[in-house]
């Protein structure tokens, strides 16, 4: 595990020392807030700590006024270690070298767009809550399939997490998993709504006995990924629909990211499936904007903007993993059902 970011003790702005926080009264609030109940004193002593310690990561961090800010979140109860345990589970890509793809997405020198978001298109279901499992891989999956299914017929369907989770056995449910893997699947199988199959947060067995299609078997034809470390292929590829993308999202700096361009140097060991749903600027900064799956309290309403332009393997080592998405074909002869 990577060292920590550090706090100072003593909290300074505009040159003068400040007050420090009320601790206590910001960890009932905090509890209240998202429901948090320990077992006995001891662990809320504990709890108490931890989340204290997050807090002054929190405040010396936006006391320095970088182009991003952190908060108090569900998440400030934890140390860095358990909150990659519980809230990660990306496999990475080597685990499952020599998966069939279709192409590799390049840069073609095309005029690029100067900025995308997906999100204003109807092409991209609400943020959802993958809870205390390690399937973000899923929901990156369905994400971009979602997505891609959308362009491709017009209709926007919420599908099931959970049918990645049970029934792809190539995949380890809340042990982890890799999307271009989880493509590999699609191909091969009908694809359920979220609403026929919901989620558990919970690995269980493969039921497809109330399975409403949500894209009909050989509507997914296949995956590409996108060039590596190449930000210009993965503009391109962004303006062409949503990506899967791997990140490394253990480090405080994501675990209490609330808003802002995340410009942390957050690693490139890559533990987190998310989604890339467009680029853009703001205030000089450029950026990625990413979909993720802590539920819409996280971040900005579940999303966040890393910084774009860094080089290399990108914010969060965005460009290494490489890059996927699906390539779908909306003329099927099944019924969809919506």
């Amino acid at each position: 595990m990577k060292s920590s970011c550090t706090a100072a003790a003593v909290l300074v702005a505009a040159g003068h020392e400040v007050p420090p926080p009320d601790y206590m009264m910001m960890f009932n609030n905090f509890k209240t807030k998202y429901g948090k109940v320990y077992n006995g004193i001891n662990e809320d002593a504990v709890r108490f700590g931890i989340f204290k310690a997050n807090v002054d990561i929190i405040y010396a961090t936006n006391a320095r006024n970088l182009t991003f800010a952190l908060g108090v979140n569900e998440f400030t109860d934890l140390t860095q270690e358990e909150f990659a345990a519980s809230y990660t589970g990306l496999k990475p890509a080597s685990l499952w070298s020599g998966l069939p793809r279709l192409s590799t997405h390049e840069y073609n020198g095309a005029p690029l767009a100067s900025s995308v978001d997906w999100t204003t298109q109807g092409v991209v279901t609400p943020v959802k809550n993958q809870g205390q499992c390690g399937s973000c891989w899923s929901f990156s999956t369905t994400g971009a399939l979602e997505g891609a299914w959308a362009l491709s017929t017009g209709n926007l369907v919420s599908l099931s997490e959970q049918q990645f989770e049970d029934c792809d056995t190539t995949d380890s449910g809340c042990n982890g998993g890799w999307m271009d893997n989880a493509f590999s699947f699609a191909k091969k199988n009908s694809i359920c709504t979220e609403g026929s199959y919901p989620y558990t947060a919970t690995d269980g067995t493969c039921n497809l006995s109330g399975c409403q299609v949500g894209i009909p078997q050989g509507g997914v034809v296949g995956y590409t990924d996108v060039s590596t470390d190449s930000e210009q292929a993965m503009m391109s590829a962004v303006a062409q629909q949503p990506v899967s993308i791997a990140i490394e999202a253990d480090q405080y700096s994501f675990q209490l990211y609330s808003s802002g361009v995340l410009t942390a140097s957050c690693g490139t060991r890559l533990d987190h499936g998310v989604l890339a749903v467009g680029y853009g600027s703001e205030a000089g900064t450029d950026y990625w904007k990413v979909k993720n799956s802590w539920g819409s309290s996280w971040g900005e309403q579940g999303y966040v903007r890393l910084q774009r332009g860094k080089g290399g393997a990108g914010e969060c080592g965005l460009l290494a993993g490489p890059p996927s998405y699906p390539v779908v074909s909306g003329v099927v002869s099944q019924r969809v059902v919506v």
